[in-house]
């Protein structure tokens, strides 16, 4: 038997008529660039999160940038973040000549440590950017308090948690604003890149909308320094019917994790833990074990994928020692060693997860409970 990591094929099948559908009425009136899917994409996803404005751009790393360009972040100013994240959340703020301070993490939840936030702040700092990593919500009460205090922008990075909750409110419309990824593996993916700007701040949005756009206002009058980003038409009408399935998907894969979760419940593995007032929607479903690489190499050698989401964490990075970067962050060095993500995505089968589960079982010893 062999476990992929992510099947997007039975995801496909289940949803292809009605995609083909929509898919042939974009070809069909031979508009691609930001027409009546994105304008109606746009509006669709601002009512799920719950926000005023969305504006849709070429990818989650494109969210990021863009948004701490409209804020007006840049040279020699810093933004306080974590470095357990893919190294586009950091990129974003190097690219606007800022600097990302990490934050150590908290163990058991792997986002942002919100008690050592205070510690890193300076007179440069201009904003917080927590990750709301592997579909788990970062902390977000005291970091709200913390930015009230300090006067600071809050820039949720939710690219990896379309539809998680914190306290009932859905991540991304939290702060000032949400940057999100529509990256094909995501819980909300499309067929190729793109991203999504939400915010409840119509200054804001409008900024991020120029920007995106080579700077124009009105077609040739370029009024700032833009770039070219945006959704376009075809991952519009593909994200507007996946939408309509995302609860149901996200639901698929907490059951997932709860079942994971059961069947480890005798190994030697620490598996994910959702606090309480949350809502994880197990983008990824990470365990950590010590043995981390002996045990991957065995899984593999039973035909199941696993990954490693990430193994170096930014401030390791070839790229940040070139900058100057040595901060000590222990406990995301530490479960970096030891994290590896098992094979998870909404239709996943019970009896995959179960291959799975033995397959570590009969590898460590552990009976299941």
């Amino acid at each position: 038997m062999k476990v992929e990591f992510v099947d997007l094929r039975r995801e496909y099948q289940e949803i292809r008529e009605s995609l083909r559908g929509q898919v042939e009425k974009v070809l069909s009136r031979g508009c691609y660039i930001l027409g009546d899917e994105v304008q109606s994409f746009e509006q669709e996803f601002s009512d799920y999160i719950g926000a005023g404005h969305s504006i849709g751009v070429g990818s989650g790393s494109d969210a990021l940038y863009l948004v701490i360009k409209a804020l007006g972040i840049g040279e020699g100013d810093e933004v306080i973040t974590v470095a357990n994240t893919f190294v586009s959340t950091a990129d974003a703020i190097a690219r606007n000549g800022a600097i990302p301070v990490f934050v150590d993490v908290m163990e058991e939840s792997y986002c942002i440590d919100t008690l050592k936030i205070e510690e890193k702040l300076t007179t440069r700092t201009k904003a917080i950017l927590p990750v709301h990593l592997y579909g788990q919500p970062a902390d977000m009460e005291p970091i709200l308090a913390i930015a009230n205090k300090y006067g600071l922008h809050v820039i949720e990075d939710a690219c990896q948690a379309h539809g998680a909750e914190y306290r009932g409110q859905k991540v991304g419309g939290i702060g000032d604003v949400g940057c999100f990824s529509f990256y094909p593996t995501k819980n909300l993916g499309g067929y190729g890149d793109g991203g999504i700007v939400v915010t409840n701040n119509e200054m804001l949005a409008n900024k991020v909308r120029v920007l995106r756009h080579y700077g124009q206002e009105i077609k040739n009058e370029s009024i700032v320094l833009g770039i070219n980003s945006r959704l376009d038409e075809l991952q519009a009408a593909v994200l507007r019917i996946k939408l309509k399935y995302l609860d149901k998907w996200n639901g698929s894969r907490i059951t997932a994790a709860a079942l994971y979760n059961e069947l480890l419940a005798g190994v030697e593995a620490i598996v994910p833990r959702e606090r309480a007032s949350t809502k994880h929607v197990y983008h990824l479903y990470v365990i950590r074990m010590k043995d981390r690489d002996n045990m991957r190499r065995k899984l593999s050698a039973k035909g199941i994928e696993t990954g490693v989401h990430y193994p170096i964490p930014v401030h390791k990075q070839r790229s940040y020692l070139d900058m100057g970067f040595k901060e000590k962050l222990e406990t995301t060095e530490k479960i970096c060693g030891e994290i590896f993500s098992l094979p998870m995505y909404s239709l996943i089968t019970e009896k995959e997860i179960r291959f799975v589960t033995d397959a570590i079982k009969e590898t460590t010893g552990g009976n299941g409970g």
